[in-house]
């Protein structure tokens, strides 16, 4: 026997006074958030992994936070390498909104829905979250409609991506806790100093060049903080000595002095501790020339 033909679940007006409803109740109960899509740099087609992605862009939009008690995952877990925080979340933002947003005129979102692999800035804990996995049929057609996406994310792990978002917070993760060269400039070349954001270049007897992004810079101790540096040969090489840099911005030309290195997120593995302390190295046991292998 056929349904009754005389009720409609499709009726739009009612959709879209269900999809206004969710609207309103995300706006009183929910966070402002910032949508950060990820851009891919060079991707690897094999592994299907970006390793040098960076994130230039953000906008702030109003998600529904579904945890009540607290993140969800595994937690604060203590192991053997150190604390290890992994907090999950599960973010709810209404499809109409979402296409506003991309349809607005300064959106450089390329997707008609959020994105796995993007992140998302939760202001009210100053965490990145990751997306790992849109949900788009929750809830179940309810009218006959899908008025959100659901996304479950896991807490970001830095790992030196460039972050140019337009937000102090979260740019300043990039020059806290990634890794970062320090060049003591010739004080006699730095009138009028470096600009933050700004690339800086150092042209190699060879003709290779190498860019950097400043991210500090002091004119106290004349060190310039930079970050995301690389050369266009694809290889890793660090600034050198004795040759002068170039300010994109700034047009300041300065010779280096010194170049050291620095990642704030290593400062407490005592990596050094362990390869120079005597006492330490008497308690490990270097005799064992086949350590995989079975006892001679």
């Amino acid at each position: 026997m056929a349904r009754n033909q005389n009720f409609s679940q499709k009726v739009r007006s009612e959709q879209n006074l269900y999809e206004d409803i969710i609207i309103e109740s995300m706006k009183i109960y929910g966070q402002d958030v910032y949508y950060l899509p990820r851009t891919i740099v060079n991707e690897n087609t094999i592994l299907g992994e970006d390793v040098a992605s960076k994130f230039t862009n953000s906008y702030k939009i109003e998600m529904y936070l579904e945890n009540t008690d607290g993140f969800d995952g595994e937690g604060d877990l203590f192991t053997k390498f150190g604390v290890e925080i992994r907090d999950e979340a599960s973010f709810i933002v209404a499809r109409k909104r979402w296409a506003q947003t991309v349809s607005s005129a300064n959106n450089n979102i390329t997707v008609l829905r959020p994105k796995e692999g993007d992140l998302i800035y939760l202001t009210l804990s100053n965490k990145l979250f990751e997306i790992m996995h849109v949900e788009h049929e929750s809830p179940f057609y309810q009218l006959s409609n899908l008025p959100t996406y659901k996304m479950r994310c896991q807490l970001f792990e830095y790992t030196g991506e460039d972050l140019d978002t337009g937000i102090a917070d979260i740019n300043s993760i990039q020059s806290d806790f990634g890794y970062k060269s320090l060049l003591t400039m010739d004080s006699a070349g730095t009138t009028g100093g470096f600009t933050i954001g700004e690339n800086i270049t150092q042209t190699f007897t060879d003709g290779t060049i190498l860019t950097g992004e400043v991210a500090r810079w002091s004119d106290s101790d004349k060190i310039l903080h930079l970050v995301n540096f690389g050369a266009d040969d694809g290889a890793f090489h660090l600034p050198v000595v004795g040759r002068s840099v170039f300010g994109t911005s700034s047009f300041n030309i300065t010779n280096v002095t010194a170049v050291s290195e620095e990642l704030a997120a290593s400062n407490n593995e005592q990596n050094t501790v362990f390869g120079t302390d005597q006492a330490v190295m008497s308690f490990l046991d270097f005799s064992e020339t086949n350590p995989f292998g079975d006892v001679q």
